[in-house]
């Protein structure tokens, strides 16, 4: 039964941040799974692949995925590249309604270059490695719309603040009759 909110998208559409300020404005729990990922682990997601390879990093993406859609209520955050196997889309599509955050490349690009700015090199490195990083986040996002077309619902963030992208969200869950929690959502 759908009663969580899944959001999915590639880098830096704003998954995490605008995924706090939903959950916020539902009166909902919020998880990113990356956040689960590294509480697991013990270590953070850059040491996960170089300690013990992306096979393993999947294996606790998807345990991650399966402790969120578990729980009820929750607005769920969820990595850029979940979306590529199929257990992870049909748990997403079975306990949640489904919202997909895009961006251009280019703006991708953007966002990724501001945060290696701000001093995140270890979230946006890979993305950025290569002779031209739009080109590789346009090959990757292009191997990715397919499964993001299942989503319920889909906000195009380029030009939107992350308060738009969170109002633009609950605009569409008006329409699966998603309401915020009166009681708990007055803070």
């Amino acid at each position: 039964m759908k009663e969580n909110v899944v959001l999915i998208g590639f880098s830096t559409t704003g998954k995490s941040r605008v995924g706090r300020m939903l959950a916020q404005r539902l009166g909902w729990a919020f998880v990113d799974t990356d956040d689960v990922i590294v509480e697991m682990a013990g270590v953070s997601i850059p040491d996960i692949f170089a300690q013990d390879g992306e096979d393993r990093f999947r294996e606790l993406e998807r345990e991650a995925l399966v402790r969120a859609c578990a729980r009820k209520r929750m607005v769920i955050a969820t990595g850029g590249g979940a979306i590529l196997f199929k257990e992870n889309r049909a748990l997403m599509q079975e306990r949640g309604w489904i919202v997909c955050l895009e961006a251009k490349p280019a703006t991708i690009y953007r966002r990724l270059k501001e945060a290696e700015a701000r001093g995140e090199p270890d979230v946006v490195r890979p993305l950025l490695a290569g002779p031209d990083p739009q080109e590789r986040i346009a090959w990757l996002k292009e191997i990715r719309q397919p499964y993001y077309a299942i989503a319920d619902w889909t906000v195009h963030t380029d030009l939107l603040t992350h308060e738009q992208v969170a109002e633009e969200i609950l605009h569409g869950l008006g329409y699966f009759r998603i309401k915020p929690d009166v009681d708990t959502a007055r803070e």
